[in-house]
């Protein structure tokens, strides 16, 4: 579940980008654990199980809902080639009523989902209502404030100014972003899907803005920056300006 070893330049950066949304799943999962067997997690919008085959292999029922056929299918063989079973199914995320029976997911994951739909509310509705009371739903999408540091950085200063007054997080018709979110952003929709007890965590906060070349010259500097990443992830500034904003939130009982 850790994701793969640091072992070359771009494992270590991949494990620093993921590590605090990995932390965060094991924290919320053992939360939800109990004796009746293993955990009904749902990806939706999963790809091709890039978080369905590590929780499958840590023993819990894992399900894909993906609309792209191509991706199932690379789905299966990562499965395969893992030795676990994840269920995929083909569908957009306003198909989980159709999909799946309500009230039964212990955790549904919708990770860089959300930029890309029409209704964001709508489709986080339909989420919980396939998540079990006491269920978790964990979120994860583009950070609005990061996306105009990034555009800043990159020299497109007007740009920059224009997706900080968007309300939809983006700098002009260019923009391959769909949607961009801030943490406020965020919060009402958790709210408004009737989930609660959000908890919100910066996702790359450092890691995109590091030269490839550090990770090349220092072979400790992966595990350094894995630990960079926790204590930014939940630093009150720092986190606002993270890639990625992470909010774990529950169904109420």
């Amino acid at each position: 579940m850790d994701g793969p070893s640091p072992s070359g330049p771009h494992r270590a950066a991949t494990v620093a980008r993921t590590a605090v949304v990995w932390e965060s799943l094991r924290a919320a999962l053992a939360g939800l654990a109990s004796d009746d067997g293993p955990l009904s997690i749902v990806d939706a919008g999963g790809g091709t199980g890039g978080a369905a085959v590590p929780l499958a292999e840590l023993g819990h029922d894992v399900t894909v809902v993906e609309p792209n056929p191509d991706s199932l299918a690379a789905l299966e063989r990562r499965a395969a080639e893992a030795g676990v079973r994840v269920r995929a199914l083909q569908g957009e995320i306003r198909d989980l009523a159709d999909l799946l029976p309500p009230g039964r997911a212990h955790m549904v994951l919708v990770h860089n989902v959300l930029e890309y739909v029409e209704a964001p509310l709508g489709a986080l509705t339909d989420v919980v209502g396939i998540t079990r009371p006491g269920g978790a739903v964990s979120l994860l999408a583009a950070n609005s404030v990061a996306g105009a540091l990034h555009r800043a950085l990159a020299g497109h200063v007007e740009e920059a100014r224009l997706l900080l007054g968007d309300p939809e997080g983006r700098w002009g018709e260019g923009d391959p972003m769909p949607r961009r979110f801030t943490t406020e952003q965020l919060l009402e929709l958790t709210e408004g899907a009737g989930l609660t007890t959000p908890r919100v965590q910066g996702v790359r906060v450092f890691a995109d803005l590091l030269p490839g070349r550090v990770f090349e010259t220092d072979q400790h500097v992966g595990q350094q920056l894995v630990e960079l990443e926790k204590v930014a992830a939940e630093h009150p500034a720092l986190s606002g300006i993270a890639t990625q904003l992470h909010v774990v939130a529950h169904r109420p009982r």
